[in-house]
């Protein structure tokens, strides 16, 4: 179901679901498990403007027995369920969802008869599933000694014959009954769900159908479910309240809950009995609702969401000339350029020098803070004579124009890499834009480190300093995204990554500092961090993020406590771990990062050593490094 501002709801099938996931429109179906005309119920769901129908493959109660040797359906020459002709064959693949039989639960404590039927039962089932070429499956909720139940599935989901069909594993939010198992502390849900989908490898086609219970979890357990892959949220007719017109609504808690979901594309289904007098279709209303009452995206945000979730390398400036297309996207940062142009400003205004101000900007790419350092010249009526240097040739022509045909008599173009060159003056003021995600991984410190020499002792650096900061994370959706290049390399590799599905599991904490000027020109670091779990998750790497000092109280950030609004010049960055580790409630991560170099290169190292060991990732840069 898609939604515009008049409240008018449009039919969308399963066939373009990727193309409608989140802020475009929320998918709303039924579950019904009995369905005696099944025809009939796809023309009513059809007409009423539902997206799909999640229906039984086989009838719930047909508990039938497969085994060799026991009572066989075929001995007695009848179906075990409808035929195939009854819908078309694109009304199967694009609105079916089918539910395999919920009596089948596999435990390894069953007797290997009851398992070896249970195999079948479903193989049968799945097998049909396939030939009707339904989009997905939903299979039970595991027990906790679900080993035999992993395999089965493995077998299935690594099969090519069914890489088309997703399976969705049915997890209720709550448990009201006593666990399952001999463990005293699994009465949460998320347990039983992360021991399957670890004995299944994370495999990227078993996703959780989410079932939302009267009782909610408590605050702290619900972001887990952000950094899993919920492909499906159930919705049961009993959690609805009536409200005094008569018509289902849901409590503001469970409101709440719901709306988080809106953006990850998650389809919702109502199951259970019903008795509102106009039918269904109210559920759906109710719904559409929800959905068009939620906040817009903002104009950054819309920018941003192309890139959730989506890997990409960290830019390397200082080795690589970048392209047009890239300086344009960052030019776009107005929010950026003007923190830039109040630090000058403020430097300018501090009283430390006599006009004109001599100011370089190291690393001026096509001018944008050559010109907010004209503008908070002018600001400030305080004259200077600006050096722009830049060490990419093509980016020096854009320079030239500007100067030309903007006048720029006080500005002279310095084609040259920072490092290497003999300015002729002393700086009053160095400007630079060169940090990366991380603050430090586009190589500030090594670029400053050689500029600074032409500073004077009185001088001032714009960014004056700036602090990296690491937080533990938990997303099946970045682990998969990084595996899918199916080496090890890649998880040893820093990533820019847009956060979106996915759980920052502790606060972030600081890691690296750089001070410009600094006497030391020991640029390694090495740090122990240790964070605080509360609830129990899953590790699948390290968020990066920076906050900058430009000058006195102006700073730049992506941190986000301090991030500064409307800027969207840097993503997070993602630091993978190649296992991931299983963190108990109320235990450690102990993490450490180093920051290394050689004479051509700048690297970085990570490992966990805290709730268990993993290996160092990236030993002397050997997947990831940046070029000096």
């Amino acid at each position: 179901v898609s939604t515009q501002s008049t409240g008018v709801v449009l039919f969308t099938t399963m066939s373009n679901w990727e193309e409608n996931e989140g802020p475009q429109g929320i998918k709303f179906g039924l579950i019904s498990h009995c369905v005696v005309n099944l025809v009939e119920k796809v023309q009513q769901l059809t007409d009423e403007q539902f997206d799909f129908l999640c229906v039984p493959l086989a009838h719930p109660r047909y508990q039938r027995i497969l085994a060799p040797g026991k009572t066989n359906t075929s001995h007695r020459q009848l179906p075990f369920t409808r035929s195939d002709l009854i819908l078309e064959a694109r009304t199967w693949s694009s609105f079916i969802v089918g539910i395999l039989s919920p009596w089948v639960i596999f435990d390894d404590n069953q007797p290997e008869p009851i398992i070896r039927n249970n195999k079948l039962v479903l193989s049968e089932e799945i097998a049909w599933a396939r030939h009707l070429s339904l989009p997905s499956v939903i299979l039970p909720f595991p027990s906790w000694d679900c080993g035999c139940y992993a395999s089965f599935l493995n077998q299935h989901l690594i099969d090519s014959h069914y890489f088309h069909m997703q399976v969705w594993i049915t997890v209720p939010l709550t448990l009201r009954r006593k666990s399952r198992g001999k463990a005293s502390n699994l009465s949460d849900p998320w347990e039983y769900w992360n021991k399957l989908r670890t004995l299944c490898d994370y495999n990227p086609r078993l996703f959780v159908a989410l079932q939302v219970t009267e009782d909610l979890p408590s605050d702290d357990h619900v972001p887990r479910w952000l950094g899993e892959p919920v492909k499906l949220i159930i919705l049961p007719s009993s959690i609805f309240l009536t409200n005094a017109k008569g018509f289902p609504v849901l409590s503001k808690r469970h409101q709440n809950f719901i709306s988080r979901f809106f953006q990850y594309g998650a389809a919702f289904a109502l199951s259970g009995q019903t008795s509102h007098p106009k039918g269904i279709s109210v559920y759906l209303r109710y719904m559409s609702h929800l959905f068009t009452n939620q906040p817009p995206l903002s104009a950054i945000d819309r920018f941003e969401r192309p890139y959730w979730d989506y890997l990409q390398s960290p830019l390397q400036p200082l080795s690589d000339n970048l392209e047009s297309q890239t300086y344009e996207t960052f030019e776009r940062d107005k929010t950026k350029y003007n923190m830039y142009e109040e630090a000058v400003f403020k430097a300018l205004k501090s009283g430390r020098f006599t006009a004109p101000v001599t100011l370089m900007v190291v690393g001026a790419g096509r001018g944008p803070l050559v010109k907010s350092s004209l503008r908070a010249s002018a600001r400030a009526n305080v004259a200077i004579r600006v050096y722009a240097v830049e060490k990419n040739p093509n980016a020096v022509v854009t320079l030239l124009n500007l100067k030309s045909s903007n006048g720029w008599t006080n500005v002279q173009i310095v084609n040259s890499d920072m490092r290497t060159w003999n300015a002729p003056d002393q700086a009053d003021i160095i400007v630079s834009e060169l940090l990366g995600s991380f603050g430090d991984n586009e190589l500030s410190p090594e670029c400053l480190a050689g500029a600074m020499r032409h500073l004077k002792d009185t001088g001032i650096s714009i960014p004056s300093s700036y602090t990296s900061y690491v937080a533990p994370l938990s997303s099946s959706k970045l682990y998969n995204e990084v595996r899918s290049f199916k080496d090890v390399s890649h998880f040893e590799t820093a990533f820019v990554v847009q956060f979106h599905n996915v759980n920052i599991l502790t606060p972030a904490q600081p890691c690296f500092t750089f001070v410009h000027p600094d006497p030391d020109l020991d640029l390694t670091r090495y740090i122990r961090i240790n964070f605080k779990v509360q609830t129990s998750a899953t590790l699948h790497g390290f968020a990066g993020y920076f906050d900058a000092t430009l000058y006195d109280d102006v700073h730049i950030s992506i941190y986000p406590p301090t991030h500064t609004q409307g800027m969207f010049s840097w993503f997070p960055i993602y630091f993978p771990i190649r296992t991931p580790i299983y963190a108990p409630a109320n235990s450690e991560i102990e993490v450490h990062f180093w920051r290394l170099d050689s004479p051509k290169k700048v690297w970085y190292e990570w490992c966990v050593t805290k709730p268990s060991v993993s290996f160092v990732h990236n030993s002397n840069g050997k997947c990831y490094m940046m070029e000096k």
